[in-house]
């Protein structure tokens, strides 16, 4: 991988983090990103319990989302969901790190297809997600002459 795409998901990455009092507030972390990737954690808190005990769907879909949008903005360019599944496969429990893992499946033109897999530190899968992105106008992170060089696709260095 091109290390100044790479330093372009990071900046990106960085710079959505920072506007995303969302995230933020679940705890969740940005743990690891990459062009058309990007890996989030978010740990079980008492208060994200259901009426069973286990963790409350929703967050489990916030950090699949999560991951999902820090992956499809990984390009730098502004990128909303259009649409997704989830399927809930095992109950995360009170005090689990959960794991969100988004990998990008299919980039064209303006839209793209993420898979994202949840789960637990054991390795054990918690939920399958599906998301649909769309590119927008504009650009996650301010333009520089470093990363408008990059996007002309008009990058030095070695590959």
């Amino acid at each position: 991988m091109h290390s100044d795409l790479q330093q372009l998901a990071e900046l990106a990455g960085r710079t959505m983090y920072a506007r995303d009092p969302a995230s933020q507030a679940l705890g969740m972390t940005l743990d690891a990103i990459r062009p058309g990737y990007a890996r989030m954690s978010m740990r079980v808190r008492d208060d994200m319990l259901n009426g069973h005990g286990s963790c409350h769907g929703g967050y489990i879909f916030m950090l699949a989302d999560s991951a999902f949008a820090f992956a499809c903005n990984s390009h730098n360019f502004n990128t909303v969901g259009a649409g997704c599944t989830i399927d809930y496969l095992a109950p995360g429990r009170a005090g689990d790190v959960l794991t969100a893992e988004a990998s990008e499946q299919a980039l064209q033109g303006r839209t793209g297809v993420y898979d994202v897999t949840v789960s637990d530190a054991d390795g054990r899968r918690i939920a399958l997600f599906r998301g649909k992105s769309h590119r927008v106008q504009g650009l996650v992170a301010e333009p520089t002459e470093k990363t408008e060089e990059i996007e002309r696709g008009g990058t030095h260095g070695p590959t």
